[in-house]
């Protein structure tokens, strides 16, 4: 009588983490050593700031020397660090990467989340801009920690809002300024789910349970996308860049939200787990806002909580083949396992006039570079 028992009756368990299946499948594997056109990673972190009430110190996790033969070998022209901090954190950074390769790297500026229970923040954060501008700065990057991690006495009390009033002049100062705003809010959906046995995210949100922004006093995902989008709608002449695709799981609704607002363009940094599943849809969406895509990897040198991100020429070349080849069913990560879900992707196989535009024609744009850099 067949065993009816869908555990397989008596025979032991595998336990999830020793699970490591190898694929039947043989398909093409098309290696993609360096890009048809150069590269602007807009999204990349090579230094981090130290927290909420930790002032103006910044950790440098990269130096240029370890950076640029990755660069030079696989065509990167130009790598943006986000996360370049403020005052004395933002001076360190641009003296390490900036002014020493002025070509090659830029900087964004972060908010002074330390001091933003400050009576005078608006105005202070505001000036901040107009002063990082001055110091070498090229752009404002705004972590999730507006909407899930800053509160109104910085780390005790409610959660700030990512629309709150108190950061109008801050928005309206970048775009009178020119600089772009790469604004992350929210994560993945399944991050918003329970973790359990439903959750296809299970195995990266084991590992990491902080990263879980399920039940507490959280807001959902769609409350912190609907406020990101009524910012974006309030300031009309602020360029902002939404990371990781906006939503990448829901592409109607990015649609939805780039119809409405034509100032607003998205980067696909470590998002190729959710965009290579897709591969149809994805490639239409290519199509209809080439203009306003822009590359990044979300590259994080020596951080092994991302290793999906881990800096190196493996994780470039799974973008490039993702972009340029139709290839099936291949890695998303250079990760020993597929950290953020156990699938895999297909590529997109973009013609020539978007891959440009995609690898940096859209990004020199927002930075104001010279386009003869890149010929």
């Amino acid at each position: 009588m067949p065993n009816s028992d869908p555990a397989g009756g008596n025979r032991p368990g595998l336990p999830l983490e020793q699970f490591k299946p190898r694929s039947m499948l043989r398909v093409r594997e098309t290696r993609v050593p360096t890009p048809r056109f150069p590269v602007i990673d807009f999204h990349t972190h090579l230094s981090w700031s130290r927290g909420l009430e930790s002032g103006d110190e910044i950790t440098i996790v990269a130096e240029p020397s370890e950076l640029l033969p990755v660069m030079d070998a696989k065509r990167i022209r130009v790598m943006v660090n986000l996360t370049g901090g403020y005052g004395r954190g933002l001076e360190r950074a641009i003296a390490t990467h900036v002014k020493s390769f002025p070509d090659r790297f830029m900087i964004f500026t972060e908010p002074w989340w330390s001091r933003v229970a400050e009576t005078r923040y608006a105005q202070f954060q505001a000036d901040e801009i107009e002063r990082a501008q001055r110091l070498g700065a090229r752009g404002l990057k705004v972590l999730k920690t507006l909407g899930l991690y800053a509160r109104e006495n910085v780390t005790t009390g409610p959660l700030i809002k990512v629309d709150d009033a108190r950061f109008e002049p801050m928005w309206e100062a970048a775009g009178a300024l020119n600089l772009p705003v790469l604004i992350h809010v929210s994560d993945p959906r399944a991050f918003f789910e329970p973790i359990d046995r439903f959750n296809e995210r299970w195995e990266e949100l084991h590992a990491w349970p902080e990263w879980s922004f399920h039940g507490r006093d959280f807001p959902s995902n769609l409350e912190l996308q609907e406020a990101r989008r009524r910012v974006i709608k309030r300031h009309p002449r602020t360029q902002f860049v939404c990371a990781h695709f906006a939503d990448a799981e829901d592409l109607s609704y990015v649609a939805d939200l780039m119809d409405g607002c034509p100032n607003m363009h998205v980067d696909f940094s470590a998002r190729l787990a959710e965009l290579g599943r897709q591969p149809r849809a994805t490639r239409r969406f290519f199509d209809r806002y080439q203009d306003r895509i822009l590359f990044g990897t979300d590259a994080v040198p020596r951080d092994h909580r991302f290793p999906q991100q881990v800096f190196g020429e493996t994780l470039y070349e799974i973008y490039y083949r993702f972009l340029e080849t139709n290839d099936e069913y291949f890695d998303y990560s250079p990760a020993r396992l597929p950290p953020q879900g156990r699938w895999r992707i297909y590529g997109i196989d973009l013609p020539d006039s978007i891959l440009r535009k995609v690898y940096w024609e859209n990004a020199a744009r927002l930075l104001r570079l010279d386009p003869a850099r890149f010929g």
